[in-house]
């Protein structure tokens, strides 16, 4: 069982990013524990669509395929790591966040704008770790 780490001597979680976001995780004696590959907006045809929330959707699309296919579900998700090319679409992955993994079981999450990915048409990776 995942415990979400909220210890009263660290500032609270701002209400917004309750449901998205926990200081951290802890899991005791997992029977799985999976690392997944930073995951990007890349569809199963190869194609990468076109603007930010779109392959945003398809790299949690991604990231969700992955999950299934180790027997796990979003609720197993321990940390998530985001890439992000453009500080201007941080709104927007919270958006996505919000709509895609807002479930209770908030992980722990670090968030990064970086200058660029592996491909100059990519504008998101997610890279989760997660655990039964």
């Amino acid at each position: 069982m995942i415990k979400r780490l909220t210890p009263a001597g660290l500032r609270a979680v701002p209400e917004q990013f309750q449901g998205i976001y926990v200081h951290g995780t802890q899991i005791n004696q997992p029977q799985s524990l999976v690392c997944l590959s930073g995951q990007i907006g890349v569809a199963p045809d190869g194609t990468t669509p076109a603007g930010f929330e779109p392959q945003c959707h398809q790299a949690i699309d991604n990231v969700e395929a992955l999950l299934a296919d180790a027997g796990l579900a979003t609720s197993d998700i321990l940390r998530v790591v985001y890439y992000v090319t453009d500080a201007a679409n941080l709104s927007v992955l919270s958006k996505v966040r919000q709509a895609r993994w807002n479930e209770g079981h908030a992980p722990a999450v670090t968030t990064l704008v970086v200058s660029a990915l592996a491909s100059p048409e990519l504008l998101v990776e997610i890279e989760v770790t997660a655990a039964r």
